[in-house]
């Protein structure tokens, strides 16, 4: 598949719409309750919606499968450790760490993987958008102070979205059926979170369920669909592209950050967004 080396406009609208619902169902993760069953509703929603898609849709190439297993395990890693990030951090100090992280990362990894390389200056764009995404957790006002088991845990939760980006990119291109490949790994990855939730939670995970039905089955809805946006973004262009602009999502991430979680408002919000911005507009210059 010819990987052009920038992307698309209607592919741009698509990942900005992806990354909206992204910070929505990160938010209902946040503020309702037991993070972790939380997530593993979501996720187990997603899967279900994933379910009914699977008439439709065709299987991934036999080749494959290994790559979507993998996938699954690093997707399943992530909803566990993002919850856990969520217990000792705020969602705007948490979610600007583990999305920021994530371009730098997907770029190396894109290089090395995939050999897939970009401009010098779209480079710059994405380091630029990172630094501007990360800095938000930088404002104490909106955190309370940098809590660094927060950190550590948002950080990993970077690495696993890095890895698992690399490797969704590498399938979807390599499925023969990019929709079919989406499909699969929500289905695998939901009901793998979900059962490992259910082993270590079971009672929190009732309550939960019966607490947040409406909550749990948006979150499912904005999950899946919004992977599913991306991973067709990733197969068509550059990963690391992709990536930077899915991560715009902090950006809104950090207005319910303040005005519905009341989480504070500082300086770094304006340093921030016009780094973003300038992140932004280099990450999807032409080489």
């Amino acid at each position: 598949m010819e990987i052009s080396s920038q992307i698309d406009p209607s592919i741009i609208v698509m990942i900005l719409f992806a990354a909206a619902m992204h910070a929505g169902w990160n938010t209902l993760v946040k503020v309702s309750g037991d993070r972790l069953s939380i997530m593993a509703l979501i996720a187990l929603a997603g899967a279900l919606v994933s379910l009914a898609a699977l008439p439709f849709v065709e299987a991934p190439d036999p080749a494959v499968w290994p790559i979507l297993l993998l996938s699954i395990l690093v997707h399943t890693g992530y909803n566990l450790v993002l919850p856990k990030a969520y217990e000792h951090g705020d969602l705007g100090q948490v979610y600007p760490i583990a999305r920021g992280s994530a371009p730098i990362l997907v770029a190396i990894g894109a290089i090395i993987f995939v050999g897939e390389y970009v401009s010098p200056l779209v480079l710059v764009g994405i380091v630029a958008l990172s630094v501007g995404v990360m800095s938000l957790a930088m404002d104490k006002s909106a955190s309370g102070g940098v809590n660094k088991k927060a950190t550590l845990l948002a950080l990993a939760t970077g690495v696993c979205i890095a890895t698992y980006t690399v490797i969704d990119g590498i399938g979807a291109r390599a499925a023969g059926s990019v929709l079919g490949f989406a499909v699969w790994l929500t289905i695998g990855d939901g009901i793998l979170t979900f059962l490992i939730a259910l082993a270590i939670k079971k009672k929190a995970l009732w309550e939960a369920a019966k607490s947040r039905p409406g909550s749990i089955a948006l979150g499912g809805t904005m999950q899946v669909f919004a992977y599913w946006i991306i991973i067709w973004a990733l197969a068509s262009a550059p990963m690391g592209m992709v990536s930077a602009l899915r991560e715009t999502s902090v950006l809104l991430a950090a207005l319910i950050s303040v005005f519905l979680l009341k989480e504070g408002f500082g300086v770094w919000r304006f340093i921030s967004a016009g780094l973003v911005t300038v992140g932004l507009m280099l990450s999807q210059s032409q080489k």
